[in-house]
């Protein structure tokens, strides 16, 4: 048994040391027009060594197999068997760098399944390139798959059967829970997936972290959330309908702020539906400190979330882009890249960057999107004690993590305007309100609106202490949900389950307001941007909800393959898989609907051609 064990630990160290050696070789050939120092090579091999270490695993299950295959039946046929799969896994894996390390310079995105689109059109594929291009990548191809077979070969088999058969194949088999979990990443929430590896503000050292074949495999994965044509009517008929819908341009906004370059604090609660408020659910129990702070400040009163996940709504929010039926844009990294972000809109105008989250900012590729948008520092459950880290299911609690959030604002926001460092933008996601519903107060005897409950008075611990600091002056915060939740028959079809709270505070808003516009959680960055003075022109879904061109209020809203769209006329939900009309509360929903169509049929159509 010892003999086996040490072949699977040389072949998957090797395998491992391979995609080390393709890394930097993938940094030398694509370093053009790229500034990096040396010891950022260092930085991608460690931090894409966890996206290694997994994808290893997957290549040495079939040795594995062997290996306790053998402990009953050992043969030649045994050994042919390696050695014609160490010849399979040499060509895959050097054709995956080989194509990942030519192709990147052209797309400048990883290697993925979009790559097999071209082989429908081998013409153009020779056009792009030269004969010597494809003859010197042919020749690199064939002797690195014979190089990468040899070293494989020169791992030495087993050559004895072992002496206790039962034993060896008992201890086999515990190996199988450790492959499970090295394949999965760990025993937390979030899987394996390729934004764990991102780690800086400039792409490419991301891009080269990422290990090429679990990217390409993952990316049939993600087909699940691939975004449809939803092809409803003809391109005229898209075009009509959008007509009027959305605009780019701050048209004499109405001020809310008494500054244009405040701190600004964006705070997405954790399923926070509107249905816990008072003004909404006529709920005062559940979170009164919200319901208080709702006549201290700019409360939107009639504010709908876009979507029914935090992924999506979390990306709702910061891009300004309308969320997809069963569709994760936050999942598709190549595709994120396209994205536009507060975060970045703020970077550029001189304010520095950081995102706080108590979970595991991997989960759903959380991490490659942030950056992507202009987070400079991500401060997240690993940089917390173990003993923290556990103070939730999730991860860390949300009264550890506010804490966390006034300790940044305290050290790093300046109190004077004029301050060389420039403002600062801090975005946070809770989570303690969320199942289990793990937190640590009990004032109430529901648990879920115990956890809201909860979640109120951090935040109304926070905005205390926030208005006792010299930093309230300066200050904005903006509080709103990343979605709603279903509660006691409030469900997604419900008129009331996306109405949600948003609540601007701090000392740098003018006066106690109440907003009744219809409007959308997408159109945050229009809104912010336009009361800061800052062209938002690249969020195309976004509107000034405060500028005179707001003529035509409404709110869409997607889940689990639906439509719900709002307006004067009133409320109307279309089922995408029953393909009709399931909630008709408007005077004239075909029109509405119609309107909610082109709005995905149009997003839809700008995701695929994003480039």
């Amino acid at each position: 048994m010892r003999q086996r064990l040490i072949y699977l630990c040389k072949f998957y160290l090797f395998t491992v040391v391979l995609f080390i050696i393709a890394k930097i070789i993938f940094m030398l050939v694509n370093h053009e027009g790229q500034s990096f120092p040396v010891g950022d090579v260092l930085n991608v091999v460690w931090h894409g060594l966890s996206l290694d270490l997994s994808t290893a695993l997957y290549v040495l299950i079939v040795p594995f197999l062997a290996t306790l295959v053998s402990l009953w039946w050992d043969g030649r046929w045994l050994t042919r068997i390696l050695h014609a799969y160490n010849l399979l896994v040499a060509i895959i894996l050097t054709l995956a760098f080989v194509a990942d390390t030519s192709l990147y310079p052209f797309w400048h995105f990883k290697l993925d399944s979009l790559c097999l689109q071209y082989f429908d059109s081998p013409a153009e594929m020779r056009a792009s390139v030269s004969g010597l291009y494809m003859t010197v990548r042919l020749i690199v191809l064939i002797v690195g798959v014979a190089l990468v077979y040899k070293l494989y070969q020169r791992i030495p088999l087993w050559h004895k059967a072992p002496t206790y058969r039962s034993g060896a194949t008992a201890g086999s088999i515990l190996l199988i829970p450790l492959f499970v979990i090295g394949i999965r990443g760990g025993l937390d929430e979030s899987t394996t997936n390729v934004g764990q590896v991102y780690f800086s503000q400039n792409q490419f050292l991301n891009h080269s972290a990422v290990n090429p074949l679990f990217n390409f495999v993952t990316s049939f994965e993600e087909t699940s959330f691939y975004v449809p044509d939803y092809e409803f009517m003809s391109e005229d008929e898209r075009h009509a309908a959008m007509e009027g819908l959305y605009f780019t341009h701050s048209i004499a906004p109405d001020s809310l702020l008494r500054t244009q370059r405040p701190n600004i604090v964006v705070i997405l609660l954790e399923s926070c539906g509107g249905i816990f408020t008072e003004d909404i659910g006529h709920r005062k129990d559940v979170m009164p400190q919200l319901n208080q702070l709702t006549k201290e400040g700019v409360y939107f009163a009639n504010f709908y979330a876009n979507s029914f996940r935090t992924d999506r709504g979390t990306l709702c929010t910061w891009s300004g882009f309308p969320s997809f039926p069963r569709s994760s844009i936050m999942k598709m990294p190549a595709k994120v890249r396209f994205m536009p972000g507060i975060a970045m809109s703020l970077k550029n105008a001189g304010y520095r960057t950081w995102y706080l989250y108590g979970g595991d900012i991997n989960f759903t590729n959380m991490r490659s999107y942030l950056v992507t948008i202009g987070f400079e520092e991500l401060h997240w459950k690993k940089d917390y004690s173990t003993e923290e880290q556990r103070s939730a299911k999730w991860g860390v609690r949300d009264d550890i993590t506010f804490a966390t959030l006034s300790d940044y604002l305290k050290t790093q926001a300046p109190t004077d305007p004029a301050d060389a460092r420039g403002p600062v933008l801090a975005g946070y996601s809770t989570l303690s309100s969320h199942e289990p519903w793990d937190v640590p107060t009990h004032r109430l005897d529901d648990e879920v609106l115990n956890a809201f409950n909860y979640l109120d008075g951090c935040i109304g611990d926070f905005v205390s202490e926030m208005k006792q600091s010299p930093l309230w002056e300066n200050l904005l915060i903006i509080l709103l949900p990343d979605h709603g939740y279903s509660y006691l028959g409030v469900e997604p079809t419900h008129p009331e389950h996306d109405h949600v709270p948003m609540l601007w505070l701090g000392g740098a808003v003018k006066a106690p307001r109440r907003v009744e516009q219809l409007c959308n959680q997408t159109d945050l960055p229009a809104t912010l941007l336009g009361q800061l003075g800052i062209g938002h022109d690249e969020f195309k879904y976004s509107r000034d909800v405060m500028s005179q061109g707001y003529t035509y209020p409404f709110a869409i809203h997607t889940y689990n393959n639906a439509i719900t769209m709002r307006d004067s006329t009133g409320f109307a939900v279309f089922d995408l898989n029953a393909d009709r009309t399931i909630v008709d509360e408007s005077t004239d929903s075909e029109a509405l609907l119609k309107k909610g169509k082109a709005i995905l049929q149009t997003a839809a159509k700008d995701f695929r051609e994003a480039k």
